[in-house]
């Protein structure tokens, strides 16, 4: 038996309809015939296919069951970190683990074969023949409903359409193994399939949810429009992984701003968070600044918010193979937390020391791609740091070198802070290179920015751009561009 995919069924009017013009079934202009003039139509059908479109079971799941809050995504998280620690417990428990019996679940997700069959439910009389097609696939499912009465269903609405099995048959996998499995259905001119409510409308959820990401990726340019959205509405944008966003911190203070918009009482408030929002925002991108007043915000439930952020702390934690591997792992699901969204502001990895002087290390990864696209007169910022209670951000540019006259690769730190602000620090530019792949310090210096300015180098690497890009670059390993910055606060 087989779960059928729902637009596989509902497609049926694409499959015949679809360009279809007077004459052209069969006219020389189209590349494959068109059947348009045959769907519904009795005088070319040889089938009678009835949808009954019936109530949900209780069995019936959301695409979030996986992880449907945030708070069970916190909770998933540490029961695979304590997995993870167990695993030399669980080598040196091997005979223990030989005894034990194979579960057929896994995390109480049940495997199926989706290569068998497809069986139907066929009874005598043309009325009586049922097959249902949302729980093909499973023979619990088959033995509950093989035992239901057609007088026991509640039928919310009914489709009744003349059909050509040989052209579903070659259109549709589904409709293929139904009429050529060489069971009684084979041979049945009346057919009923029993759909349930919301997988009947799942194919025109999922569009919508696909046209609401694709005109709002970018939300700055329509941040009023988005505010308005309801939160079916959000959560189609906000979950897309091609978001347009400064940084996944702009997430949060956009999510935050159309929850006290939208849900004005502190208690619901929190509850949306908990069930609905929470799981939109990548915690593990955001700043550590930021999430230090996740810990304080009063619209995260006081036991969640500990949890989440220290979840996106362990990420950050992390090696680079492990955060992607991470990050594979939940490719396909609904709401992702690990994978990196496509952030205009470039995130940095920062070390900040107290004593015995202010000061941080900051660390910035430029993937190829990126580079490439500056060129000939791109730049691209990273997210902005602190040090000593001001804010600073990197710049990487790809700039015309006026002596030389050809392309090269810069890089500039900057100062947010306007007006008559003064302070001095010393720094030092660093990047990974070949053969090493070790640190190797490029410029460094003392500065005293006033102001919003920035100090930085027109030409980092002393080479012009087609020798930084080629292919046998010192300076791109494994695909990636490695940047160091060293700030101290000078006294």
């Amino acid at each position: 038996m087989r779960v059928l995919n729902v637009p596989d069924l509902f497609d049926l009017s694409t499959i015949m309809v679809s360009d279809f013009s007077p004459g052209g079934a069969f006219g020389s202009d189209t590349t494959e015939p068109d059947f348009g003039f045959a769907f519904n139509d009795s005088n070319f059908s040889d089938r009678v296919l009835r949808i009954e479109i019936i109530p949900d079971s209780p069995e019936t799941k959301s695409d979030g069951d996986c992880c449907s809050s945030i708070a069970d995504w916190a909770r998933n998280r540490k029961r695979r970190r304590e997995d993870f620690k167990k695993e030399i417990d669980v080598v040196q428990r091997q005979e223990q683990v030989l005894n034990c019996n194979v579960p057929d679940t896994v995390d109480g997700l049940t495997y199926e074969n989706r290569d068998e069959d497809a069986v139907a439910m066929i009874e005598g009389s043309p009325s009586d023949v049922g097959l249902n097609c949302n729980q093909i696939g499973n023979d619990t499912a088959h033995d509950n409903y093989s035992s239901l009465n057609k007088d026991h269903l509640t039928v919310l609405r009914v489709n009744i359409i003349h059909i050509s099995s040989p052209i579903l048959a070659a259109k549709s996998p589904f409709f293929y193994k139904l009429f050529s499995n060489g069971m009684t259905e084979s041979e049945q001119r009346y057919v009923t399939l029993w759909v349930h409510a919301s997988d009947a409308v799942q194919p025109l959820a999922d569009a919508a949810k696909l046209f609401l990401a694709a005109k709002y990726k970018d939300v700055t340019k329509f941040q009023d429009e988005v505010l308005n959205l309801p939160l079916a509405g959000i959560e189609a944008v906000f979950s897309s992984d091609d978001l347009q966003v400064a940084s996944e911190d702009a997430v949060y203070d956009f999510l935050l701003k159309w929850a006290r918009t939208h849900y004005p009482k502190l208690e619901e408030r929190r509850g949306v968070f908990a069930t609905r929002l929470g799981r939109l925002i990548r915690f593990p991108h955001m700043t550590c600044r930021k999430l230090k007043k996740v810990l304080t915000c009063n619209d995260f439930d006081a036991e969640i918010a500990p949890k989440i952020v220290l979840e996106a702390l362990f990420f950050k934690a992390e090696t680079p193979h492990k955060q992607r591997a991470l990050a594979s792992e939940e490719a396909n699901a609904p709401f992702r937390h690990f994978l990196e969204r496509a952030y205009k502001y470039r995130p940095v990895k920062v070390l900040e020391f107290e004593k015995p002087k202010q000061q941080c290390v900051v660390y910035l990864d430029l993937k190829r791609e990126e580079c490439a696209h500056l060129f000939p007169g791109g730049k691209v910022y990273s997210q902005a740091f602190h040090l000593g209670g001001q804010g600073f951000f990197f710049s990487a540019h790809c700039h015309m070198d006026q002596q030389s006259s050809f392309h090269c690769f810069g890089l500039f730190l900057g100062m947010q802070e306007k007006g008559a602000v003064t302070f001095a620090v010393d720094y030092e530019f660093a990047a990974r290179s070949k053969p090493t792949e070790d640190y190797v310090s490029k410029y460094k210096g003392n500065y005293t920015f006033t102001g919003r300015k920035a100090i930085g180098y027109r030409n980092l690497f002393g080479i012009p751009w087609t020798t930084f890009m080629a292919d046998d670059s010192n300076f791109f390993i494994n695909g990636v561009l490695h940047l160091r910055a060293e700030l101290t606060v000078r006294q």
